[in-house]
């Protein structure tokens, strides 16, 4: 289990992570796929925008649950991809320790696999990748905020 009280907190808005798929879908844009595979559920949002900007129509998922909205656990295969992988774009939006990625690259060996962020530990199981982050941030992606006050970073 991965505890987050001591993580760096790196928040991502809506522009944000619209952004950043953007600037993956550019990278990405020189390549033919037959298809997109999206990492439920983190992997969507940013599915969606490359599959529009790399005008993809066939979409396909992987269902894959490791994390609670503090913790990473074990993970669970909920649904599988059928076939090697060969000419299709997997999305998530982070590798965090690659343990998600793993038992994704074993599942569709043949598959280009891309991320918005990568962190260290993770960052060699993927092919492309817009950002990278240090192991000790804690991505706070747009649907896991609310608005409130924050405390500055250098206290009183």
């Amino acid at each position: 289990m991965t505890d987050i009280k001591n993580f760096k907190n790196f928040p991502v808005t809506w522009d944000d992570m619209h952004r950043h798929a953007r600037a993956l879908a550019w990278r990405l844009a020189d390549n033919k796929y037959s298809g997109i595979i999206g990492i439920t559920r983190g992997g969507m949002v940013p599915a969606t925008i490359i599959a529009r900007e790399l005008d993809i129509r066939l979409m396909d998922t992987i269902c894959i649950a490791s994390y609670d909205h503090q913790e990473q656990g074990d993970a669970k295969i909920l649904k599988e991809f059928h076939g090697d992988g060969k000419g299709w774009l997997i999305i998530d939006d982070l590798v965090d320790t690659g343990k998600t990625a793993n038992i994704v690259r074993t599942m569709v060996p043949n598959a280009h696999f891309s991320t918005l962020y990568a962190k260290p530990q993770g960052k060699p199981l993927v092919d492309s990748y817009v950002m990278e982050v240090s192991q000790d941030t804690w991505i706070l992606f747009p649907w896991d905020l609310d608005y409130s006050y924050k405390a500055p970073i250098k206290g009183d």
